[in-house]
Parts: structure tokens; C-alpha cells; sequence
């Protein structure tokens, strides 16, 4: 007997450690990416929102576009943003643009902020924002370098040039946070939220 009622969740992204989650917790997910230009919404309605506010424009947007192309169905965005201060973080282009966000955050304690939004019959349902904080510790040009040698062109994947689920956790001293939040996908705030409304058996 599945848990989940009704058809499978579609999930406004392309991240198959989102997918995996929310699988191995008994939801089925058809993924059909957002086709959004990330950075042109930031730059048109959030230059100078937070960390949270940006994270959540963009799960939004995410799930809004999706919704538009797949008619009656519940449909999940997400995002997430690092912050280091004021300064905030998107994802390397290149594998020296990795090297320069470590050397940043080494030795320092930043947050990262994941949204989620789901998007039922065209609005917005339920949106959370869970922020966790990480701290690097003090890394050395050596370790930097042969870090970036052994996790390649993966590391232009993720936000901070790390995935804590895989050599990501070596780059760390102390988390603070919820598991599944720092994977990008804030899940037992999203469980709750479908038991509220019968789409999980509660």
C-alpha cells in the first residue's frame, strides 16, 4: 500500500539528489525541469533581496512555470542560495570559479537557505524557506587543489562548489541544520504540509 495518493508529484527540477529523497520516502515524481533564467530574475525582481527571499522567488518561479505546461497536477520547485555574510553565492562556472568560493568560505560559517513551493491548480499552495548554517574549516591551497582534482566538473553542480553527500563532507568542521534541508530538499516540513491535505496518509 503506498503512502502517496493520487498521481506521481512533478518535480519542477533537474537535481537527482532531490528526486532520490523524495523517492525514498515513498513519493513518486515525474521531473520535468523549470526553463527559467535564474539570474535575469534576480536581477529584475530581487537585486537586492536576502539569501531567503532569493531561494524562494526562484523555488516559486520554478514551480509556476512548470504548472503552466502541466495542467492538474501538484507540482514541487526548489532552490537553494548560500550566503556568507553579505556577500551571496550561485553556482561555479568553472573549476577556478570553484577554487575562489572555497578559499572563501574556508575557516568561515555560512548559511544556506532552501526553499521549496508547490503549486496546486496554477497558485501557489504552501512555500517554506529552512536555513542551516555550515561551518568550512581552515582549508590549504593543497587541499583545495587536490579536492577540486578528485570531485571535477561535479563541483559546478552545487552552490559553494561542494555536495555534502559526497566529498563535499570533508570540506566541514560543524552543521548545524536539518539533513535533508542542506540536500536541498526540506522534507518533513513538505510531508506535513501533504498530510494537511490528505495527499500523504497521515
Amino acid at each position: 500500500m503506498s503512502l502517496w495518493r493520487g498521481e506521481p508529484l512533478v518535480l519542477a527540477s533537474k537535481s537527482k539528489v532531490r528526486k532520490q529523497i523524495l523517492e525514498a520516502a515513498g513519493i513518486p515524481i515525474a521531473a520535468k525541469p523549470a526553463n527559467i533564467d535564474e539570474r535575469a530574475i534576480e536581477s529584475s525582481k530581487a537585486k537586492s533581496a536576502s539569501g531567503r527571499a532569493v531561494a524562494l522567488l526562484l523555488a516559486r518561479e520554478k514551480a509556476l512555470e512548470v504548472a503552466k505546461r502541466t495542467l492538474n497536477r501538484v507540482v514541487l520547485g526548489a532552490d537553494q542560495t548560500l550566503a556568507l555574510g553579505e556577500r551571496r553565492f550561485s553556482k561555479p562556472s568553472t573549476l577556478d570559479a570553484a577554487r575562489e568560493q572555497l578559499a572563501a568560505l574556508a575557516g568561515q560559517t555560512h548559511e544556506l537557505h532552501s526553499a521549496i513551493a508547490v503549486v496546486r491548480e496554477g497558485a501557489v499552495a504552501f512555500e517554506i524557506v529552512v536555513t542551516t548554517h555550515l561551518t568550512m574549516r581552515p582549508l590549504s591551497k593543497e587541499f583545495i587543489d587536490a579536492y577540486l582534482a578528485a570531485a571535477g566538473e561535479r563541483v559546478s553542480s552545487s552552490v559553494g562548489a561542494y555536495q555534502l553527500e559526497g566529498l563535499g563532507v570533508h570540506l566541514f568542521e560543524r552543521i548545524e541544520g536539518d539533513h535533508f534541508s542542506i540536500l536541498g530538499m526540506p522534507l518533513i516540513p513538505l510531508l506535513t504540509y501533504f498530510r494537511s491535505v490528505g495527499q500523504v496518509l497521515a
